[in-house]
Order: structure tokens, then sequence, then C-alpha cells
């Protein structure tokens, strides 16, 4: 068996959260409700009658969408590559969805992917340039027998 490739693993579940993501800032245009409106009701000017959180959370998810996949023409740069640029992006997107009652779950999505990458920048793993792809391997040299 092979070795766990924990950004593989990472970007699928921040893939999912996304998805997720979209389909909840779809609803919440719908169903406008600020997560926290339990303890005050200062912050649900922030969801109607202007959909603000809203219209944040659908550019967040689709910016993530676009950067986990990735597009073709974001595939292989230096941004792509960084496993600390997701480390900074993806907290961002857990708050903005955890703000937004209906993206409470894809919150917890992120923050679980979010974790995964760290653990991976810890192992010193390396997303490659071409998406979906395994690290090429240093060959080891074997002493010549004499």
């Amino acid at each position: 068996m092979g070795k766990l490739i924990k950004n593989h693993w990472a970007r699928l579940i921040v893939l999912a959260a996304a998805t997720y993501h979209v389909a909840a800032s779809l609803c919440a245009f719908f169903w406008p409700k600020f997560f926290f409106d339990f303890y005050t009701k200062n912050f649900d000017l922030a969801v109607k009658p202007v959909p603000i959180l809203q219209t944040i959370n659908l550019v967040f998810a689709l910016i993530t969408l676009a950067y986990e996949y990735p597009l073709s023409y974001l595939a292989g740069t230096t941004l792509h590559r960084s496993l600390e640029a997701r480390l900074m992006w993806l907290p961002l997107c857990c708050l903005t969805a955890v703000l937004m009652y209906q993206g409470t779950n894809p919150a917890v999505y992120y923050f679980v992917g979010c974790g995964v990458y760290a653990w991976a920048f810890v192992e010193g793993e390396v997303v490659c340039a071409v998406p979906w792809t395994l690290p090429k391997r240093v060959e080891r040299r074997r002493p010549e027998k004499v």
C-alpha cells in the first residue's frame, strides 16, 4: 500500500466544502438568516434587505472552487502550489461561511480541510504543478561494487 497523500485528501474535502458553500449561498438568497441572530438582531442588515453576506459567501466559494480544482490558467503557478496560501485562505472561507446560517456545515468541512492541509505542510508535502499527479521520486544511487 502507498502513502496517504494528504494534500490530495484535503483538496477533496475542500472541494466538497466549496460545492456545499455555493449551494448554501444560493439558498441564503431566498431564506436570509444570520447565524448568530438568536444572540442579537444587529447583524441582520448583512443578509437583508441587501444580500451582502450571501454575495460574499458565493464569491468566496467560487474562488475556492477555481483554486482547488484548479482552472487551467491557475494550475502550476506558484500560488496554486503553495500550501501556505491555502492555510491563509481557508480560515477566511470558514469565517464567512459560519456567519451565514446555511453555511455552518461548509465551515466545518473547511476547518477539517485546513487541518489536513496543515498536516501535509508539517510533513513537508508539496503540491505538484500538474493537478492530481504524484510528486516525482528522487532516485537513490546505490554504491557501486568494487
